[in-house]
């Protein structure tokens, strides 16, 4: 009973600290659709390039738009003890790590849902392809936020050099990206067969996630 207390009152906390800090969130969202816009500005209006490109730039930006997120994740609770009191409260760091992990899907990721249809417009894409970077959103995005909480945890270790956890998030998103657009204008069977892959990273990411981070959050706080 302890620990459900514990689990809700840190997902609680997480969400009273992005309520309070919702300017946060809405500049993540002005970067993405202001990339978007000098997309638009610097093609044309040329709605088949839109739509055999349009889907990697959102996917891109997308991309981007989770680096801004990275901070968010434990660098605020390592520096300011945070993170040991939830442990003390009975939680383990695979646990803390898990709810972080939803915490910050639920809210930064799930409104992009939101965004992402005024993208949709304003690059012309085909009704068609919408669906497809919706679906393929609903799989990727806990996959970006899963290689971000490791990224994240991992600045923790070398917190003096912040673009070492923006460049392992690139890296590690290159195979989602490479998925992603390949489904544009491909037939049903070839979307159905990137889409299980998808499935299988998704489960692969959500199954070393919180054990990678939790391990990188223990050697952070041994050397702090």
């Amino acid at each position: 009973m302890r620990s459900i207390n514990s689990i809700l009152a840190l997902f609680s906390r997480e969400f009273l600290i992005t309520y309070r800090n919702f300017a946060d969130i809405l500049s993540i969202f002005l970067f993405f659709l202001l990339g978007i816009m000098i997309f638009v500005f610097s093609i044309g209006p040329n709605s088949e390039i839109f739509n055999q490109i349009g889907i990697g730039i959102i996917w891109t930006l997308i991309l981007f738009s989770n680096n801004l997120t990275l901070r968010k994740f434990y660098q605020d609770d390592f520096n300011d003890g945070s993170i040991i009191l939830f442990h003390m409260s009975g939680l383990s760091y695979e646990i803390i790590v898990l709810i972080k992990l939803i915490a910050i899907w639920l809210f930064f990721q799930i409104p992009f849902f939101i965004i992402i249809p005024i993208a949709t417009i304003l690059l012309n894409i085909e009704i068609f392809n919408i669906k497809i970077i919706f679906l393929s959103f609903l799989i990727g995005s806990p996959i970006l936020t899963s290689i971000a909480s490791i990224s994240g945890s991992m600045n923790l270790l070398n917190n003096k050099n912040f673009a070492i956890g923006s460049l392992i998030v690139m890296i590690l998103s290159i195979p989602i990206i490479i998925f992603n657009v390949g489904m544009i204008n491909a037939s049903e069977e070839v979307i159905k067969a990137q889409l299980s892959i998808l499935l299988g990273i998704l489960f692969f990411f959500l199954a070393i996630t919180p054990w990678i981070s939790a391990a990188c959050i223990k050697l952070a706080l041994q050397n702090k």
